[in-house]
């Protein structure tokens, strides 16, 4: 059952805003299905929901102008959902999720999910285009709570941003079949001129 919450939080620059409760749906309207549960291993959900016309929903708004853009090229009405948290152990660096729904840009995976954080007054992407639930996790790197992408996908935090921490396979042959592709490509005459 998603609980609505009346929470406020401020972010550097902005005035009080209504912020998401790990596990809690904020705001109101349409909401992103998330894991439900106590906190435990797979961590506390973050809700994204649609808020418009609330300081959130404006500030990811500008952040995926782009986005935005590509959506009414191709004729869609794109769904700006919104959450925040706070990322750091302290509970002091509120992040903002955002993810836009649009039939042109989300694919097969779903859509994709952005994370910021206020640095110096603005806002930076910390945490780009992840698909499928996000939790925060009770363990940390670098004083910021480890997030969960998926239920399986564990990024940490390093050197001011989020790394994932899966490693690639291997796959054989395919470092070599990249590098014979690449040998030929260099080869072709540019046709472009």
């Amino acid at each position: 059952m998603k609980h609505q919450v009346g929470l406020y939080c401020v972010l550097a620059g902005l005035s009080a805003l209504p912020c998401g409760v790990p596990g809690y749906a904020a705001g109101h309207g349409t909401s992103v299905p998330q894991a439900e549960g106590p906190a435990h291993a797979a961590g506390m959900p973050v809700a994204l929901t649609d808020q418009r016309g609330s300081a959130l929903d404006s500030a990811a708004r500008v952040l995926n102008t782009d986005d935005l853009a590509a959506a009414a090229r191709h004729n869609d009405k794109p769904l700006v959902l919104v959450g925040s948290a706070p990322l750091s152990a302290n509970g002091k660096n509120m992040a903002l999720f955002v993810q836009v729904q649009a039939a042109s840009l989300c694919g097969s995976a779903g859509c994709s999910t952005d994370v910021y954080l206020r640095r110096n007054g603005a806002w930076a992407k910390v945490l780009d285009s992840v698909s499928g639930p996000i939790a925060l996790l009770p363990t940390t790197h670098g004083g910021f709570r480890d997030i969960l992408v998926d239920g399986s996908d564990r990024w940490v935090w390093k050197n001011n941003t989020y790394v994932d921490t899966l490693v690639a396979q291997d796959v054989p042959g395919l470092k070599a079949s990249v590098e014979d592709h690449q040998a030929q490509m260099n080869q072709q005459p540019d046709t472009s001129r």
